[in-house]
């Protein structure tokens, strides 16, 4: 019986081609699977079972103006604060759940941190608010194209406007995710598997 996934030759022939695209395949399921953990998934859930009730199903009044300027806000906030929590296995197989600060990282929990070595490999770093700006414009790009949301702050829409918050969220979100999957995060986030090292 022959095994499904041959070991590549490595003398240049047909087997190197072979290799190169099974790893190009496995590189881009695995940045498409990485984007659940990326993408503000919690955050719009939480705003589009909201928004019908907080924007009265687009028919605004000022008090539903307000109410639904602070559930954007207050989602938006979640999304960019998700994006430098962490969870990682320590030495006794349990899992912990931290922030990510300049100096190590901030456990959540209520577990004693861990030693300053491990905390030191958890500490921010310039993709951890690329990644929180990112999350933050695919959630505006989400908020902006809810019909309600887009009734209660313009209730009579000129075609440009239209076009505006028809466009601009789509292409926001759609740059947004690429750009996620061109420049993956290691941090796990909450709620999200972690592997064992």
């Amino acid at each position: 019986m022959e095994p499904l996934l041959l070991p590549a030759g490595g003398d240049g022939g047909p087997d190197d081609e072979t290799t190169r695209l099974e790893r190009t395949i496995t590189r881009a399921f695995r940045s498409t699977a990485e984007l659940a953990k990326h993408l503000p998934t919690g955050a719009v859930l939480v705003f589009e079972v909201l928004s019908p009730v907080f924007t009265n199903g687009g028919k605004c009044q000022d008090v539903n103006r307000v109410m639904t300027a602070w559930l954007v806000g207050l989602c938006a906030a979640a999304c960019f604060f998700l994006c430098f929590t962490d969870s990682f296995h320590d030495g006794k197989g349990t899992v912990r759940y931290v922030v990510a600060t300049r100096a190590g990282l901030w456990v959540i929990d209520g577990t004693a941190p861990p030693p300053p070595d491990v905390a030191a490999t958890y500490r921010l770093r310039f993709i951890d608010f690329f990644h929180a700006v990112l999350s933050l414009i695919v959630f505006l790009s989400v908020a902006m194209f809810d019909h309600n949301v887009g009734a209660c702050f313009y209730p009579v829409m000129s075609y440009d406007t239209r076009q505006v918050l028809t466009d601009v969220p789509l292409a926001g979100g759609l740059v947004g995710t690429m750009l996620f999957a061109t420049f993956p995060s290691t941090r796990h986030g909450i709620g999200f598997p972690v592997h064992v090292a």
